[in-house]
């Protein structure tokens, strides 16, 4: 593939020292069809090198309560490391309201994580585990999803985007826990329009999901909301750990936010000196939205606009169909 246009740090960045393993997740992204591919990662990489995706790490969204205004809102976090070593992250989908910033900074702190996740914590997992890790797996939290959240759908639609045209094939796993009803109403109705590949990494587990969950990792890389059965991602910063850190991955006071935002800020005094910081975000050109997930975006929309109209509510056989998943 000729990519000898693009600069070398944003490929370094991308493949990480195993060029191969980055061409093939192209590949299967786009079911072996290379001349598909081939386009996904050019477009990929101009897509890196017109949005200075490379610089992004150095680019903090500033002042620190602000961020952590973005941080409460936007429910993201890691956790730990399932046995094989590969990074655990949690998303609290059901909570997370998205109404600290605008859309610029969801996004710029979404990218971020991604960035940081595959130029840090994925080759130091490499070194720690002395193996080739270039995947995660994800634990969703289904806590308090509501109909109201149908005004998020154009933001998470072009966070899925992103993820599926620069990220693809980053994560082996989706456990989703602490389902309720709502979920497997929208599930029934998704789960077709997924790519078989796709399919096959979702896994609906029963509440919190904990007995599963501790098949693939230890106790202690256990999300929050997992290890507190029944509290979901409602639980709020300031329950400490054995050890006296924050025991909520969602929290800007959590370790793992802890450090990236340290590199961040590190990164930036590097690049200039500190200076009054004002509100600015990282504008990121968002791309065409993938019709893959505009059509599951349509079909959420449609699934949960039944429910306020009060309608699908009463079919006995979506909490049937959730149990036998289970």
């Amino acid at each position: 593939m000729a990519i000898s246009c693009f600069t070398k740090s944003g490929f370094q960045n991308l493949h990480q020292g195993y060029p191969t393993e980055a061409l093939i997740r192209f590949l299967k992204a786009r079911d072996g069809n290379v001349p598909k591919a081939h386009k996904m990662l050019v477009d990929c990489l101009s897509w890196r090198i017109q949005n200075e995706i490379d610089n992004i790490l150095s680019k903090p969204i500033v002042p620190a309560d602000f961020y952590r205004g973005v941080r409460d809102s936007q429910l993201l976090g890691m956790s730990g490391y399932t046995k094989e070593g590969r990074p655990v992250f949690a998303v609290g989908v059901g909570l997370s309201t998205y109404d600290n910033a605008s859309i610029h900074y969801y996004v710029q702190s979404h990218i971020q994580i991604n960035e940081y996740r595959d130029r840090i914590l994925l080759p130091a997992a490499t070194k720690k585990f002395d193996r080739h890790i270039s995947t995660c797996v994800k634990v969703l939290d289904m806590t308090g999803l509501k109909i109201s959240q149908l005004s998020q759908l154009k933001l998470l639609t072009v966070i899925s985007s992103i993820d599926d045209l620069n990220y693809p094939e980053k994560s082996d796993a989706y456990y989703i826990v602490n389902a309720p009803y709502i979920f497997s109403a929208c599930w029934k109705v998704v789960r077709p329009l997924l790519q078989e590949r796709t399919r096959k990494k979702v896994q609906v587990l029963s509440g919190c999901g904990k007995d599963e969950l501790l098949k693939i990792m230890d106790y202690d890389s256990l999300p929050h909301f997992v290890r507190r059965e029944g509290g979901g991602s409602s639980s709020s910063r300031g329950s400490k750990n054995s050890n006296g850190t924050e025991d909520n991955c969602f929290s800007l006071d959590h370790e793992f936010h802890q450090e990236l935002y340290n590199y961040i800020n590190k990164q930036a005094e590097d690049v200039e000196p500190p200076r009054v910081t004002k509100h600015r975000s990282f504008h990121v050109d968002f791309p065409e939205p993938n019709p893959d997930d505009c059509r599951i975006a349509q079909s959420i929309e449609s699934e949960l606009q039944k429910f306020s109209q009060g309608n699908g509510i009463a079919d006995p056989t979506l909490n049937q169909d959730h149990k036998q998943k289970k």
